[in-house]
């Protein structure tokens, strides 16, 4: 039995703090590689997957610290 592109990844809910942050590690590693070369089941499966762990880390931090530094002119902290 052939695994979908959908069906790989561990579900990011189940991934320790630790193993969260390694797997959001290495998807940003290999962001402009995936965009730039892989094929389109492989940008869509480097998409999806990227957007379930940010999601799942955002849920974990909702009160993340924002670094003033890094917001542009105009932009507030809200």
């Amino acid at each position: 039995m052939t695994e979908s592109v959908e069906d790989v990844g561990v579900d990011p809910s189940e991934l320790s703090g630790d193993d969260l942050m390694r797997e959001l590690h290495s998807l940003h590693r290999t962001r402009l590689d995936t965009l730039r070369h892989g094929s389109d089941p492989a940008l869509a499966n480097h998409l999806r997957r990227t957007a379930e762990l940010e999601t799942e880390y955002l849920a974990r931090h909702p009160g993340r610290e924002v670094d003033p530094h890094r917001l542009r002119d105009g932009a507030g902290l809200e």
